[in-house]
């Protein structure tokens, strides 16, 4: 019974994500997370301060968010002390559920194609402001449309496996560290005037920690496009090898080159941030213009390569867990 609970978490939040996605409230775990990374933001920002002091304070930021993410996590599961496992099956299926985000993407995704159908331009730059960083108000139809691919293909690592990926690792507390690393970077990690040095820690946290987990999200979008008709896994793995590199990020282009090769898109290139034009290069070649109907592409190719990472990682914890049974009732015996 304990060990088929230790595999039950990471099944049931997964699911629990699929079929309801993630409901949004101020009790959310990352609303949470956002709402101290502001005011320490707002505490221990200064325009005046030096560079280095600037860095020093987003270090001291860093440092509170994941210890109060630690503390907050080790009290939820206090009470598994005297209401045991079935208790700490819940709470850690409901804490794994809010750090998965596939779900939620997918419907948010989705309805930018709805509103670029039903309301035209406008409405679909409305629609993808909800899910993009970058300014909306330059882009066209088909600047929408890839802005929304390459947030599904970018997420699939940052929304959906790496915390998946952490879940199964070391479990739900684990996985809640991550989202904080990751909220800190989203709210923080720009290279503009006010975050260029202040959110240069939250910046690195962030890529040392989506390092591991950008490569097997994309291999595993790799091997996911082998069951798709309509996509190619050899084109995707030409493109990964090609352009995996090409982004200021060193995991940012992992999923994208990915899914724009087994997409057939070319993807990326110069977008606007805080008003200004950054020129990124292009990643992908355009074997089709793009349309609709990739972003439904690309939201099947982001639920087949997460399946895939649920069921490894399953397969991984069932065996690690019998090798460890096994030694462990050798050595009592």
């Amino acid at each position: 019974m304990k060990e088929a609970a230790w595999l039950m978490a990471p099944l049931l939040a997964f699911l629990l994500d699929l079929l309801f996605g993630d409901p949004i409230g101020r009790w959310h775990p990352v609303c949470l997370m956002g709402k101290l990374i502001a005011i320490l933001d707002r505490k221990l920002y200064r325009r005046e301060d030096a560079p280095e002091v600037q860095f020093r304070k987003g270090i001291v930021l860093c440092l509170c968010v994941l210890l109060a993410v630690t503390l907050a996590g080790l009290l939820l599961f206090l009470p598994v002390l005297y209401l045991g496992k079935v208790y700490a099956l819940i709470v850690g299926t409901l804490l794994a559920d809010s750090c998965l985000a596939a779900g939620d993407l997918k419907k948010e995704s989705l309805a930018v194609t709805k509103a670029l159908r039903e309301g035209g331009t406008d409405a679909g730059r409305k629609a993808v402001s909800r899910i993009v960083g970058r300014d909306t108000q330059r882009l066209d139809e088909e600047g929408v449309l890839r802005a929304a691919v390459e947030t599904v293909a970018e997420s699939t690592t940052d929304g959906e496996l790496a915390p998946l990926f952490y879940l199964l690792l070391l479990g739900p507390l684990c996985a809640l560290l991550y989202k904080a690393i990751n909220t800190m970077d989203s709210m923080l990690g720009y290279k503009n005037e006010r975050y260029l040095y202040f959110g240069r820690a939250a910046a690195r946290l962030d890529d040392a920690a989506n390092f591991l987990p950008s490569r097997i999200a994309a291999l595993l979008s790799i091997v996911a496009a082998l069951f798709m008709k309509d996509m190619s896994a050899s084109e995707a793995f030409r493109i990964w090898k090609r352009d995996r590199r090409k982004h200021e990020s060193p995991n940012s282009a992992q999923t994208e080159s990915a899914f724009a090769g087994a997409l057939g898109l070319k993807l990326a290139g110069p977008a606007y941030y805080f008003g200004k034009r950054k020129e990124k290069e292009w990643i992908g070649d355009a074997r089709k213009a793009i349309d609709c109907e990739d972003v439904a592409r690309a939201d099947r190719l982001m639920m087949a390569a997460s399946f895939l990472g649920l069921l490894f990682g399953l397969l991984l914890r069932g065996v690690l867990l019998f090798v460890f049974v096994s030694l462990f009732s050798g050595s009592a015996s």
